[in-house]
């Protein structure tokens, strides 16, 4: 059975209920795989590329990952974080530079890595326009990470920002954590997050993955159903 490792943060990780309902794109990702592939989500709230690596948490995927397995690399949100130096890293730089410590892990045990953008948070105005974009240069510095080191990249930012635009501020919500107090009797108090996700946005935005997987084609397709619908 072929492994699909995921090294991320929370907009990946896996959660229970403790934290419900918030939910993570690779938490889902199997409901568009076919049998003989098995997820393995290793991502974890909080975490940049730079303190994955420091706690060792590519060194367990390390141990696990094999010839014909795949590593999704997902990352942005926390490398932003310039008041932590132990998140922080400068995106044309130190962000590429680990990115490519990822990607020649996997590939010195025969497993394929991938590249996905960060998705994109609910940032939009008091005009209800989508704004600019919360996180251009990593999405730019992955990007440039790809073409150096010659790796597939699904662009799952721009995908989410167009699907933020088409859905709207109000509608796009039910993706997020972001709903009134008293809606979900395990977290009663309100919630205005506008970077998490709930069961619906996980879906959704695992689907723009599969979509992108299946336009790289060969084996990236191969792993996913027939027909993407989302």
């Amino acid at each position: 059975m072929n492994k699909i490792f995921w090294a991320g943060d929370s907009t990946v990780q896996t959660n229970d209920y403790r934290t419900y309902p918030q939910t993570g794109i690779g938490q889902v990702f199997s409901l568009f795989i076919k049998e003989g592939y098995r997820v393995e989500n290793h991502a974890k709230n909080g975490r940049s590329t730079k303190s994955f690596l420091d706690e060792g948490r590519l060194a367990e995927i390390e141990k696990q990952i094999e010839e014909g397995d795949f590593l999704f690399i997902q990352f942005g949100h926390n490398d932003e974080k310039t008041a932590d130096p132990t998140r922080f890293t400068e995106p044309y730089s130190t962000y590429i530079e680990n990115l490519g410590i990822f990607i020649e892990t996997a590939r010195s045990h025969g497993a394929f890595p991938v590249l996905i953008t960060p998705v994109e948070r609910r940032c939009f105005g008091a005009d209800g326009s989508l704004g600019a974009g919360e996180h251009g240069d990593y999405v730019a510095g992955m990007k440039q990470a790809a073409e150096k080191f010659d790796v597939p990249l699904v662009d799952l930012y721009t995908m989410s920002r167009q699907a933020l635009e088409k859905a709207g501020e109000p509608g796009s919500r039910i993706w997020h954590m972001y709903f009134s107090a008293g809606e979900y009797a395990a977290h009663p108090e309100e919630s205005l997050d506008n970077t998490h996700l709930r069961y619906e946005g996980a879906v959704q935005y695992a689907s723009f993955i599969a979509k992108g997987l299946k336009a790289l084609g060969g084996r990236y397709g191969e792993m996913l159903l027939e027909e993407i619908i989302l």
